[in-house]
């Protein structure tokens, strides 16, 4: 068997996707000291560490199934590390179980300083990870990422920092959760070829091109329309205008994905790397938004 360094088992767990799940940790934690002006910054970044482990169990759980799968195969994009030979699949499901098992204890920890109704939202998060994979092949995996990268993290992290449940904390995940799913959503965009190859139904091949591409518009876009929504209707302080500065590489999206074509993909091979861009932006501008507020 080959020998591994530290450093190939974290570039198996695609670590540069983790800014899709911290990103709405990050924020909440900043609207919850808008909102509060007192929250425990521990449990904030023991919250933020977790779902960063969670979402690298979660990458080598869906990469375990996508191999068997043959949605991975070796002319795909992403996913690499046991398309081109580096790990063995059953390096990879170990892996996934040994991070899954990490991130429910540290869950736990968090459980134990803070209270039950966490119990609930880690719960939701797990069933999330282990159903991930068979939701995706019957278009419901973005809805399976809308639920554990932007309702669960947001409505945890605002509890386990101020140990109350409020529900307007979702004022906040949804925005930033529409642009998550548009990364998954330009993944698929992407790789509607291999994924018809592999007999699986995506959302995308579901709606077919047009519609995929006005819903990926949406995903974006519609951020915005909320942004301001919230800040005429005062849910949100005027500062977070701020974050509308995002509005700018989310047009450039939006050209960018006018180009596309079912036949070739090579134009949008990038879309789902700039989307989530998109979103780390966007997060940390509103993040910054909160807290000069």
């Amino acid at each position: 068997m080959k020998k591994h360094t530290l450093k190939d088992w974290v570039m198996a767990t695609r670590p540069w996707s983790f800014p899709a799940s911290a990103m709405p940790v990050v924020v909440t934690v900043a609207y919850a000291y808008w909102m509060t002006h007192a929250v425990d910054w521990w449990n904030g970044v023991w919250a933020l560490v977790n779902i960063v482990l969670f979402h690298a169990a979660g990458n080598a759980w869906s990469d375990y199934f996508d191999y068997h799968k043959e949605v991975d195969a070796a002319d795909t994009f992403g996913a690499t590390a046991m398309t081109q030979g580096g790990f063995t699949s059953k390096e990879i499901y170990r892996l996934s179980i040994a991070l899954l098992v990490v991130s429910v204890l540290g869950g736990l920890g968090l459980l134990w300083r803070t209270g039950l109704p966490l119990l609930y939202v880690g719960l939701g998060g797990v069933c999330c990870l282990l159903f991930y994979p068979v939701s995706k092949y019957r278009a419901l995996g973005d809805v399976v990422i809308f639920l554990s990268y932007a309702l669960l993290p947001t409505l945890g992290t605002y509890y386990v920092t101020t140990l109350t449940i409020d529900w307007r904390v979702f004022y906040v995940a949804i925005p930033v959760g529409l642009i998550t799913v548009a990364i998954l959503h330009a993944n698929n965009l992407r790789d509607v070829r291999t994924d018809k190859r592999a007999h699986i139904s995506t959302l995308v091949i579901r709606l077919g091109k047009k519609r995929s591409m006005l819903l990926y518009y949406m995903e974006i876009l519609l951020p915005f329309v909320w942004l301001a929504g919230c800040i005429i209707g005062g849910v949100f302080p005027a500062w977070t205008w701020l974050a509308c500065l995002a509005l700018i590489p989310a047009c450039g999206n939006v050209r960018l994905l006018s180009h596309y074509q079912q036949e070739d993909t090579s134009a949008i091979s990038r879309l789902d790397e700039r989307t989530a861009q998109l979103q780390l932006l966007f997060s940390l501008l509103l993040s910054v938004a909160f807290v000069l507020s």
